[in-house]
């Protein structure tokens, strides 16, 4: 243990602080890195997946894929944040400077999806012919923006999707399944200049 997390253990009730040390311990063995910090209320000593254990749940073939992207990203000033939900790992990808989600890798029982939100699809909408076909239709099958459509039918506090034209033929799909193409080894081209279409029109 390191000098901060003594000093932390020294103001834990002697009555708990065994159990600090095994959650500590647990916690750490599972992947997960201890960042301490000391405030005016005392310390707060929190515990982030990393990038490694999430890593491992990805498909061999796309590890270094997915790498790749982990590294393109924050490379281009977003911020990785990592979640552990009932269907696996949500990685977000957050942009440092509007702390808007850019992208956000999500686990399904039909594979590892990367789901892409881009605020600015207009200015680059031509980009969306050159998809695959099986991207193409998952496009076309995901479900509608009902607040594009009439904003009454939807909660006011969901925000609003987007309207595009693919393959001539406008579409108002929901921001949250639009956009979400899976990890394949024909997709990960086009998923890679679809990010990097987005950060150059912002």
């Amino acid at each position: 243990m390191d000098e901060k997390f003594n000093l932390f253990m020294e103001t834990v009730d002697g009555r708990f602080r065994n159990f600090v040390n095994q959650i500590n311990e647990y916690l750490t063995e599972k992947g997960c890195k201890c960042d301490k910090k000391k405030e005016k209320s005392g310390y707060v000593v929190s515990y982030v997946l990393s990038s490694k254990r999430t890593l491992a749940t990805v498909d061999e073939r796309f590890r270094s894929f997915v790498n790749q992207i982990n590294e393109y990203l924050t490379a281009n000033g977003c911020k990785c944040d990592i979640k552990l939900q009932k269907s696996g790992y949500v990685v977000s990808y957050v942009l440092n400077s509007s702390k808007r989600t850019l992208a956000a890798f999500v686990s399904r029982k039909s594979g590892m999806k990367l789901r892409i939100y881009p605020e600015h699809i207009q200015e680059y909408q031509s980009f969306l012919d050159t998809l695959p076909e099986k991207v193409k239709k998952e496009i076309r099958k995901a479900s509608v923006c009902k607040r594009l459509i009439n904003p009454d039918d939807c909660n006011p506090k969901c925000v609003m999707g987007y309207t595009f034209v693919l393959d001539g033929e406008q579409y108002q799909k929901c921001r949250y399944m639009a956009f979400q193409p899976t990890l394949s080894e024909e997709n990960n081209p086009y998923i890679r200049q679809f990010l990097e279409k987005e950060l150059q029109a912002g």
